[in-house]
């Protein structure tokens, strides 16, 4: 039997969901919820019900879940109706405004026992997996360190067609950084320190365009991460990971990852050791993992899918996905006031 789905929001994003759910084995569309004249055009194209509200669908109809890719300000209003009709959710990433507003779900849904997920789908990206499995068996020893960078430039027409980019708050800090701030979390753990520093835009809006980060883990783990969206480089996770065929394919890695025994880059999965003795002084070699590839929002639906019939726990929670938008704050707040700032635990 199909898990039915509903999408909550069909723009850029929720198309690509639309097209995941329509490639992933023993799931279905039910239903898709907008206001606008497109959006019921995409209903009608994929013979599904439409409705201009949450009320509406649950009027009429209780999908299996919801995943709601709406613009963030929605999301924790929109999630909590479908707690409080029972359903799970799978909300597009960051999982709110706040933190603090993203507790107010996490905290509904451990109350009624409903499943939330996060839409960082660069964890079910099977290079990913693969580098998580590597770090867990020891491949490079006792991690020390690592550095991540997302450096991209995006054009002027970027802006102009979407004006709420260029104000306060849509700056590449939560609009992009949040994306390798979760991968890094998840390879590495918890943060329990941010020192950050930013730059205003050289095009001359309200955000940041460049920011950098020193970033200290509960396990000891110190590591830096960069983003831009004014440098022209191959070194970000859309040009490197070939995950969407829109940028043009790198042969670069974004994410460095050191430890005792070696170094390993993400994602192209390139073990770094010492031949014999561990010395800078011996020889280095470089082994190439062999890689696999599938769609991974194609991989989160049908883990979505999993969830929802019991045979899976969430890989991002909602939890987890409060936990990485409390470090984006935190290199916010701390690119300000120019001041270290500790990750407190919110539940």
């Amino acid at each position: 039997m199909s898990t039915g789905l509903a999408v909550v929001g069909a723009g850029l994003v929720g198309v690509r969901h639309i097209e995941a759910i329509k490639q992933a084995a023993d799931v279905e569309l039910v239903a898709i919820v907008d206001t606008s004249d497109n959006a019921r055009q995409i209903a009608a194209d994929a013979q599904v019900s439409f409705y201009i509200s949450l009320s509406e669908l649950f009027k009429d109809q209780t999908p299996d879940g919801v995943l709601i890719a709406t613009p963030t300000k929605l999301h924790v209003e929109q999630g909590l109706q479908c707690i409080a009709a029972g359903c799970p959710i799978l909300v597009e990433k960051p999982i709110a405004t706040s933190a603090e507003d993203a507790l107010k779900l996490v905290a509904f849904g451990r109350e009624c026992n409903v499943p939330i997920l996060v839409g960082h789908h660069r964890r079910h990206n099977p290079l990913i997996q693969k580098a998580y499995a590597l770090l867990e068996v020891g491949e490079i020893g006792n991690v020390r360190s690592a550095q991540g960078i997302c450096w991209l430039y995006k054009p002027d027409d970027y802006f102009d067609i979407a004006p709420w980019r260029k104000q306060k708050g849509a700056g590449p800090v939560s609009v992009n950084l949040v994306h390798d701030v979760d991968l890094m979390r998840y390879l590495l753990g918890d943060v329990a320190w941010v020192q950050a520093s930013m730059a205003n835009s050289v095009r001359g809006f309200e955000n940041e365009d460049v920011a950098a980060a020193v970033l200290t883990f509960a396990s000891g783990v110190v590591g830096t991460i960069t983003v831009s969206d004014s440098i022209v480089s191959p070194w970000s996770w859309e040009l490197t990971a070939s995950e969407n065929p829109k940028y043009p394919a790198t042969n670069q890695s974004c994410l460095l990852i050191g430890g005792s025994k070696g170094s390993l880059s993400v994602p192209d999965l390139t073990l770094w050791a010492h031949q014999g003795k561990q010395s800078w002084w011996s020889p280095i070699s470089a082994t190439s993992i062999p890689q696999d590839f599938n769609d991974p929002l194609v991989n989160q639906i049908a883990h979505f899918a999993d969830v929802i019939t019991g045979e899976a726990e969430p890989l991002v929670s909602g939890l987890e996905g409060m936990k990485t938008l409390q470090v984006i704050e935190a290199i916010q707040v701390s690119g300000k006031r120019h001041e270290a700032i500790e990750i407190q635990s919110l539940i």
